[in-house]
């Protein structure tokens, strides 16, 4: 019985070491890329996805205390314009750290952010299938609609069929319960 990992000593190894991962279940990553939809689907509804939400809130605490620390560490402030200026570049920051977790693990085999893969849910396009790096990012530029109009583009999660949020129906996509979780 092989307990370790195979020993590669040559680039031929390499497709044998793949595939002895492969068949390690407890190894491999979802690859399913199609959500067959039926009556039995769930949909994500509001409240798991506030949970999902403060799971990522605690994933992403570290990386955006400490982009604020350095910048504030490194950026000499004088006077209030130099103040509002670094407060400007933290969240421009910010926002580009949220933009690129949230898109790079949305469009990835895991369709999910760590918050909503805990909570066994994915995101996908109105076709089932796992959606691409720019549709997950106008997902995520289209939640600040959703937000911009008192969070009633968040709201709709409640109400709706489907339980999209605005910038769900902008982005084309759906958030349903993953059926491998």
């Amino acid at each position: 019985m092989e307990i370790g990992f195979p020993k590669i000593e040559s680039t031929g190894d390499i497709t044998h070491a793949i595939a002895w991962l492969q068949s390690k279940k407890r190894y491999t990553m979802s690859t399913q890329t199609s959500y067959e939809f039926n009556e039995s689907t769930k949909y994500g509804g509001f409240w798991i996805r506030v949970g999902a939400y403060f799971v990522d809130l605690i994933v992403l605490l570290i990386p955006n205390l400490l982009i604020t620390f350095l910048l504030n560490a490194t950026t000499p402030v004088e006077n209030e314009v130099d103040k509002a200026i670094l407060d400007m570049m933290s969240i421009t920051f910010n926002i580009i750290l949220w933009w690129v977790y949230s898109a790079v693990l949305q469009s990835s085999a895991w369709q999910a952010t760590v918050g909503k893969k805990a909570v066994g849910l994915k995101v996908v396009d109105e076709n089932g299938k796992r959606i691409s790096f720019g549709r997950a990012t106008g997902r995520y530029f289209a939640s600040f609609i959703s937000c911009l109009i008192l969070g009633i583009g968040y709201m709709m999660v409640g109400w709706t069929s489907r339980k999209q949020g605005l910038h769900d129906m902008i982005a084309g996509t759906l958030v349903v319960y993953d059926q491998n979780a």
